[in-house]
């Protein structure tokens, strides 16, 4: 639980603050006091929202409890619930009101705004901390906004066609793989060749006759526009997946540096790769320990919200006891 007490300058404090528990997805029990369920994430959410508070010249206390009677835990859940089931309705209703395009060119550009409304999804989906109602009905409106699926059909054929001529070869980047690197090779094993091999060569001139390059100046696939190389290969073979576009803002926030998404997960990721590149000396093996730790994001992040299903509720319980 976070109290806070805010000065009356800088202005706008009180709304970045107001903001900031908003995005938090944390439930106000009276004026100036809110609360999270009680996780080591929340904790540290509500600290670094403290510094910023104290920063400004005014107060903020924080407390964490298990000590809640029954009937108090239930109504508080029940709160969480509420304000969670308020957005899903929100982002449905926004849904509803969106036509399905009538031609394919049109299509193409839904799939862009189509992305969109998943993103928000996600972001509600990372703060419903405990399996509010109104998921299924914003999936369900979500599919049914899809291009038809003649279209789809028919990129998934083009897909198909386009893997087939990246089967059974030998693919080259950089020494050193970063973060764009690691995710790109397991991009490509896991949904273009599961027999890909990997090597490595300081530019495109020096790689084998025959061979595909990624992510190097020059290659045949890197960055193209905004987009960083997984963007790129996730576009030219029409992967559509939910946990890898998940991936993709990850992966696009570290690579371009420009928070673009916000994904929340780039600084702990980011910093696990550092420790690998840290660990390890050899190229190879630096790379297939980064293609492992993508391969257990994917499964992580496909666990976390699987298609078509309702999260569990969490476990987690809410926080008010003296810190």
């Amino acid at each position: 639980m976070l109290v806070h007490q805010l000065p009356a300058s800088p202005s706008n404090l009180r709304v970045r603050t107001w903001r900031r528990l908003q995005e938090l997805g944390s439930v106000a029990l009276k004026q100036s006091v809110y609360v999270l369920p009680d996780s080591p994430e929340a904790r540290e959410d509500f600290e670094w929202l403290k510094v910023e508070i104290e920063g400004s010249g005014g107060q903020a206390v924080i407390f964490v409890s298990d000590a809640l009677d029954a009937a108090a835990e239930a109504e508080l859940i029940d709160e969480f619930r509420k304000a969670r089931q308020a957005d899903y309705a929100a982002l449905a209703a926004e849904l509803q009101r969106t036509k399905k395009p009538a031609s394919r060119g049109a299509a193409s550009g839904r799939r862009d705004q189509v992305s969109r409304f998943q993103q928000r999804l996600s972001a509600i989906e990372r703060i419903d901390h405990f399996g509010a109602a109104g998921r299924d009905r914003v999936l369900s409106l979500l599919a049914a906004l899809e291009p038809s699926n003649t279209g789809d059909t028919m990129a998934a054929k083009q897909s198909a066609a386009a893997a087939g001529q990246y089967r059974n070869r030998l693919w080259v980047t950089r020494p050193l793989p970063g973060v764009d690197r690691m995710s790109s090779a397991w991009l490509i094993r896991r949904f273009v060749d599961a027999e890909a091999q990997f090597s490595f060569a300081p530019d495109p001139k020096s790689a084998p006759a025959g061979a595909v390059t990624f992510d190097m100046f020059g290659g045949e696939f890197t960055h193209r526009g905004q987009q960083c190389t997984f963007e790129t290969l996730a576009a030219h073979f029409a992967i559509a997946d939910p946990a890898v576009a998940r991936l993709a803002e990850v992966v696009h926030d570290l690579d371009l540096k420009d928070g673009h998404f916000g994904a929340p997960d780039a600084p702990t990721i980011g910093a696990t790769i550092e420790g690998l590149q840290l660990s390890c000396a050899d190229d190879q093996q630096l790379l297939d320990r980064g293609m492992a730790l993508f391969e257990a994001l994917y499964r992580s992040f496909a666990q976390r919200a699987p298609a078509g299903r309702a999260k569990a509720p969490s476990r987690r319980r809410p926080a008010i006891r003296p810190k």
